[in-house]
């Protein structure tokens, strides 16, 4: 089957809207349930804040706590899509930085982990990247 055959049949699949929303609720999930769990666990998220050193703990973390629901929210209804996107980028970019700092750790389990999820963070940025790119390509066209 030739590479045009191919995606002639994928491309009623995999380029639906329905397709496209549930992609974007993947990449959105890890988002809408931290944002949600630091909101029934308040004093939890304040934790978390003064565990990273950052300060104030209980106005950062409903920063975050905003920051997560809303920009997911933006993402999945549309509305200023490539906004909240690029507000999540740079959210993780900064998140990552700060808890997966893997070249601290000394070389073991530990370390081979948080240099996994740094890396997977890093693909996570791709992804709202992309978003961001692919919204406003959309919002040129008339």
């Amino acid at each position: 089957m030739q590479t045009s055959a191919l995606s002639r049949l994928a491309r009623p699949v995999f380029g639906s809207h329905a397709i496209r929303w549930l992609a974007y609720l993947g990449l959105c999930a890890a988002y809408l349930q931290g944002g949600l769990n630091k909101l029934m666990d308040f004093q939890g998220a304040v934790g978390e804040m003064s565990h990273f050193g950052l300060s104030p703990a209980s106005l950062l973390a409903g920063l975050v706590i905003a920051l997560e629901l809303g920009a997911s929210v933006m993402i999945l209804s549309g509305k200023l899509r490539w906004l909240g996107a690029l507000a999540l980028a740079a959210f993780t970019l900064m998140a990552t930085f700060v808890a997966l700092r893997f070249w601290e750790l000394p070389v073991g389990q530990e370390r081979f982990m948080a240099a996994n999820s740094f890396f997977e963070h890093l693909g996570l940025i791709g992804g709202f990247l992309l978003v961001a790119w692919l919204d406003l390509q959309n919002t040129q066209r008339p």
